[in-house]
């Protein structure tokens, strides 16, 4: 039998590219770009440019005549402003577009209807591309030779254009790129092997909580109770979004996992060979009874009963980290008879005392100071799972990240150095591990805010509370105190990681203004990301998706810059009476959402919100 020979040829199309074909695709793209900018214009005004039936229409055949399927995702972007939009009419209806061939209607009458709504349809001139441009391009059939260019470096970070995913309005911002260049240094080499904005973040928030949980010694005051580094998040995306990745993060921390596991092996060992011992001389009055030595563990399985964790944080002086990439891991074991210590997660955010009966010995066990952090993952159902409502206060203890979905392919061969991504991490790790050490040697290391940055921290969240209040209400407001609380914490954890630059130790550390604006840029992102995580969770009286409250309605869908004319246009499309708008737009006004520029003249103020 005779073997078949691996052909390159064999895997490229037939025809190679010509040069017609290269300028077919550079007006595509030109046409594309134009689609996609008229559309993110439409998108920022919140107007619904086909008001009747014969518009919609016929803004269904120019899209279909310009883009064919490619187009539905426009067509749903652009219908959804329509008070009564239906994504299974608006489905329909686009399958009857691309099946009727356009009767005519050209990409025109989307700059006709767009132009007749009052957007600006002016755009770029398509002969001047960006090197982003060129690279969306397929290959002309005689560059360099037919040789793939495989220079470009792939851990380089790239804000990518969103593709919205089915049922997903809004897109969520990435942090600020100027913070991976003030990190800590070792936060800064590990970010620098993130694939995109939002692996970047991964694998910092990731850091951050693994080291939280390995940070000994080192405290604050904060409202004027004892708080540690702990932090708990939950990264929500859809399979395969590339959420795995926090997998990196646990190798960070790894060797204290081992080296406490080692030193549980030699205690096991010396209490077997104790226990042989008495249980050989038993008859001996005066031999007495080895205990058991504790179970050493960094690690805490998401699926251990409730007894068994609050038992592995008493034996490890209440230290432990949870790390779980599929988030209904720990929804089970909540649902489980002895499993849900979702009451315990809550008091463990805030150090408060656990108490617990061990069934073993009938012991009564107090936990006076747990410090437990939590990296969880997993799927958007699955945060529903573990938190079923609104008002349950588990959720304002997390983090929450929701990934975007991206139509991106990876180069999954574009690493080609020497050693693999998990090689690096654990190398990563037992740097930290001996600065862990180091740290070990301390007794206590207290952090703290100047007095110019409490003023700071104070008065943004004063603004953002009330500005969060008056758009989602009182279920909100535990959200935004405890962000607050995770600031203070970031920015403890970015200092004490500074140490590992300057070798500058005391035993009290104050935030330089470099973590503490890190830390705040980082809640800001923050608070949208948990903001829309809330929306999709059941109010009361409601199903996920059913949560954008009047209030919020009229607020996206207001204009940058406006007047009451507007408003009350945009009202009564969202079927909010007069008087109610006018007393709402008053209410954002005083909540400093809006600024009134002059009588009935009115501009959305730069926010976090939305």
């Amino acid at each position: 039998m005779s073997k078949k020979t691996f052909n390159p040829s064999d895997w490229v199309p037939d025809k190679p590219i010509q040069n017609s074909q290269y300028q077919e695709s550079l007006q595509s793209l030109g046409t594309n770009n134009d689609i996609e900018e008229i559309t993110r214009r439409i998108e920022s005004s919140a107007l619904d440019i086909a008001p009747n039936y014969a518009d919609w229409r016929d803004l269904g055949f120019a899209l279909a005549d310009a883009l064919g399927e490619s187009g539905r995702n426009y067509y749903h972007r652009l219908s959804r402003f329509y008070p009564s939009y239906s994504q299974n009419e608006t489905d329909k209806q686009y399958s009857a577009c691309l099946a009727s061939h356009g009767h005519g209607v050209t990409i025109k009458t989307l700059y006709h209807l767009a132009k007749s709504a009052g957007i600006d349809v002016s755009v770029k001139n398509h002969t001047n591309y960006t090197p982003d441009d060129i690279a969306k391009l397929p290959k002309l059939s005689n560059c360099q030779n037919g040789k793939m260019d495989i220079s470009a470096k792939s851990n380089q970070i790239e804000n990518l254009d969103f593709l919205p995913s089915e049922g997903l309005e809004e897109v969520l911002p990435t942090f600020p790129e100027d913070i991976y260049s003030l990190l800590p240094g070792y936060l800064r080499q590990i970010t620098q092997y993130a694939n995109s904005r939002e692996d970047a973040d991964l694998l910092l928030l990731g850091s951050l909580v693994v080291i939280s949980a390995s940070l000994p010694n080192v405290y604050g005051y904060y409202g004027g109770v004892t708080v540690f580094p702990n932090l708990f998040l939950f990264v929500s995306a859809q399979a395969s979004a590339g959420k795995g990745r926090l997998s990196l993060c646990r190798r960070l921390v790894e060797p204290i996992h081992r080296q406490l596991r080692e030193l549980n092996r030699s205690e096991l060992e010396e209490y077997k060979r104790q226990q042989a011992e008495y249980s050989a001389n038993k008859k001996n009055l005066d031999t007495e009874q080895p205990k058991e030595p504790p179970l050493r563990v960094l690690f805490i399985p998401a699926n251990s009963s409730a007894t068994a964790v609050f038992q592995i944080l008493n034996d490890n002086q209440g230290v432990g980290l949870m790390f779980e990439t599929e988030g209904d891991t720990l929804a089970q074991t909540f649902k489980s008879e002895h499993g849900n210590y979702s009451d315990a997660f809550r008091k463990a955010f805030h150090h408060e005392k656990i108490s617990y009966l061990r069934r073993k010995d009938r012991e009564y066990v107090t936990l006076d100071i747990p410090k437990l952090s939590v990296l969880l993952s997993g799927t958007p159902r699955q945060i529903q799972s573990l938190i079923p409502d609104a008002e349950n206060g588990l959720f304002s203890r997390f983090i929450f990240y929701y990934m975007n979905i991206r139509l991106q392919w990876i180069n999954v061969f574009a690493c080609n150095e020497s050693e693999s991504l998990d090689q690096r991490f654990n190398r990563f790790g037992d740097v930290f591990f001996g600065f862990y050490k180091t740290l070990k040697q301390f007794d206590n290391l207290r952090f703290s805010f100047s007095t110019s940055q409490q003023t700071a921290f104070n008065q943004y969240f004063e603004q953002v509370q009330q500005q969060y209040w008056e758009l989602l209400g009182n279920d909100y407001i535990g959200t935004i105190r405890r962000l607050g609380l995770i600031a203070f914490r970031i920015s403890m954890i970015l200092t004490v990681l500074r140490i590992m630059d300057d070798g500058n130790i005391s035993n009290t550390i104050v935030s330089n203004d470099t973590d503490f604006y890190i830390a705040m840029e980082m809640v800001k992102v923050l608070i949208q990301h948990s903001a829309f995580v809330f929306r999709q969770l059941p109010q009361a009286g409601t199903t996920p998706n059913q949560n954008l409250n009047p209030k919020m309605a009229l607020f996206q869908a207001l204009p940058p810059q406006f007047d009451r004319t507007k408003y009350i246009e945009v009202a009564k499309t969202l079927q909010i009476p007069e008087s109610t708008a006018d007393k709402q737009v008053a209410r954002f006004c005083n909540a400093g959402l809006l600024l009134r520029q002059a009588h009935g003249s009115y501009l959305k103020k730069e926010t976090n919100c939305f």
